[in-house]
């Protein structure tokens, strides 16, 4: 295959240098929660998308495209090339939402061959050094922490509106509020990082957490939808994508002005299925949703929880001209095709994925792949630990072998409903063998993440219990648990950079919050020792001094309240003085 791109690209880039001089710029937009009945384009007859649709009508679009059936191991895959499980980030929460750190992300490759790289919105692949996106090779950043506005990790009492993001530009990380929509502050940040940097090529990262939950947006763009989408919150959830798809328009739209749109590689695609817009009910006289025929969504192994919209124009290389490709593709096959596209070198690094840039030339093209494996390790709400097959599904042709046992075929539709595994036992003992093979390789990767303790990068630096490594299930991730002290703890996995005295700092809530603790006595446990203090009534948080080794180990801490039940500090700060 890389002899094949290798050929293909030679030809692709000879072409269009002779366009343009320099590298095109790549500007990479993915949606949160958007699946792909969401747009008109695809058949909704409800949602109004006019900027998608034209997008559409001038893109290649891939048709067969598969990512994982929700949020971070799909932003894994697209930043690394690399399965998720490989990558360390394979849940949303608790200690597997953080890319190990030998990982190498697009934005370093990039970055390395002389591009700008910027990233807008969510990242949700580590809110703690050494895995932020600042840490990762993006070097202007505006960014909300863990996997929605709102959730714990991030700035407290952000809810979409004038909110606090986090800003990295020039070295110099900070917070900083801004006012607007958080989907309208993310494309003018992003426009703003465009204007910026339009004389040198640039690789630009729009995520935006839009519309995942909760679902809030101006009403102007909830009222078109009231009268016809009356699930709860669906008229939330089309306003959202309509708000996003406004924004897209005013972002081509500079780039029109700016005579950048023939030179950039513009992509477009969501990172799961429909988390609130697939809601079918056959012969029903209300509208339902639309699913484009196709089964489950968000969370599922369903077609409908990883088949997703992928649209990638490009004038200046010949990729504007509203084309299908039915060839298989998936989300680690994005960071190698885009190196390709634009001479970027990846080393020797291992990726998963493959170039589909000969797809992308050639409709008759061979796929870049023949197979790929879709996996929810441990499931919906980590019911279980992550083990060979569970909530599995592989990809072949028309077929969905699902867990190892239940086989369908596809055939015209994309509707998984009669199991044929009896009548056709080879075809599942020969995709098993194809999935006995990725995990073999994947599983020795599927370890903790430490996040760092005394990183001159972020130091102090603030642990949230979304990352409390638990066994099964999750820890408290939000504030709805957060605010009940929900009476649970775990072990953070922390890397202590260097020997010295630390300031261990346990709060039940973030520190601008100003809330007083309840709870009379805490305890921490860290590398082998044991630390307990009373609590002063009245007091916000309780303070450890400790000398700690440098090395990997784990940090665990304890409230107790007045009756002797016991929770974590769900916020801890850790300062090496």
């Amino acid at each position: 295959m890389k002899k094949i791109c290798f050929i293909a690209t030679g030809f692709f880039w000879s072409f269009f240098s002779t366009v343009w001089a320099k590298q095109p710029n790549v500007i990479l937009i993915m949606t949160d929660d958007q699946g792909y009945g969401d747009l008109a384009c695809h058949g909704n007859p409800v949602i109004k998308t006019p900027n998608l649709d034209k997008l559409h009508a001038k893109s290649v679009r891939l048709t067969d495209f598969h990512v994982s059936p929700f949020c971070t191991p799909t932003r894994a895959s697209l930043m690394t090339g690399r399965y998720p499980a490989r990558t360390g980030a394979y849940r949303t929460s608790s200690g597997r939402s953080n890319l190990h750190h030998d990982e190498i992300t697009m934005a370093q490759y990039f970055a390395k061959a002389g591009y700008r790289t910027g990233m807008m919105g969510k990242w949700h692949l580590g809110d703690n050094a050494p895995c932020r996106p600042q840490d990762m090779g993006f070097q202007d950043v505006v960014w909300h922490k863990g996997g929605g506005i709102g959730q714990a990790p991030d700035y407290y009492g952000n809810d979409y509106f004038d909110d606090t993001y986090e800003r990295h530009r020039e070295g110099i990380t900070k917070f900083e509020k801004f006012k607007g929509y958080c989907t309208d502050v993310f494309f003018e940040e992003s426009i703003r990082f465009i204007e910026e940097n339009k004389e040198n090529p640039f690789l630009l990262y729009i995520s935006t957490n839009a519309p995942h939950s909760p679902y809030r947006v101006d009403k102007k763009w909830v009222t078109p939808y009231r009268n016809k989408v009356k699930w709860k919150f669906g008229a939330e959830f089309y306003g959202m994508i309509t708000n996003f798809d406004h924004n897209l328009g005013l972002l081509r739209q500079k780039l029109d002005e700016l005579n950048l749109s023939n030179h950039s590689i513009l992509v477009f695609l969501t990172d799961n299925g429909s988390a609130k817009g697939g809601r079918e009910k056959p012969n029903a006289d209300e509208f339902h949703g639309f699913s484009a025929g196709m089964r489950g969504q968000k969370s599922t192994i369903f077609e409908g929880g990883h088949r997703v919209p992928f649209f990638i124009h490009y004038p200046a290389g010949g990729l504007k001209g509203g084309d299908d490709r039915h060839q298989l593709a998936a989300h680690i096959d994005v960071l190698p095709t885009l190196a390709d596209i634009c001479q970027v070198s990846t080393g020797d690094t291992f990726l998963d994925g493959h170039s589909f840039l000969p797809v992308l030339l050639d409709a008759k093209a061979k796929a870049c792949r023949d197979h790929v494996v879709v996996q929810h390790h441990g499931g919906p709400w980590m019911q279980a630990e992550p083990k060979p097959f569970a909530f599995s599904n592989v990809v072949k042709g028309p077929w969905r072998l699902h867990n190892g046992e239940i086989l369908y075929n596809l055939g015209d539709r994309h509707w998984e409903g009669n199991n044929v595994a009896a009548r056709y036992p080879e075809i599942v003992s020969e995709l098993r063998a194809l999935y006995n093979q990725f995990w073999e390789s994947v599983s020795p990767r599927m370890k903790p993440v430490c996040l760092d303790l005394g990183n001159s990068a972020e130091n102090p630096t603030t642990l949230c219990s979304q990352d409390w490594h638990f066994k099964v299930g999750n820890p408290p991730w939000n504030f709805g648990e957060i605010n009940q002290l929900k009476k649970v703890t775990g072990p953070w996995h922390v890397r202590v950079k260097e020997d010295g005295r630390y300031k261990i700092t346990l709060r039940q809530f973030p520190k601008i919050a100003n809330k007083p603790l309840k709870a009379v006595r805490a305890r921490i446990k860290i590398a082998g020792m044991l630390k307990e203090k009373l609590i002063k009534k009245g007091a916000s948080s309780v303070i450890f001094e400790i000398n700690l080794p440098g090395g990997e180990t784990t940090l665990e801490t304890y409230l107790y309240n007045s009756v002797d039940e016991m929770g974590g500090a769900y916020f801890t700060e850790v300062e090496l003085l």
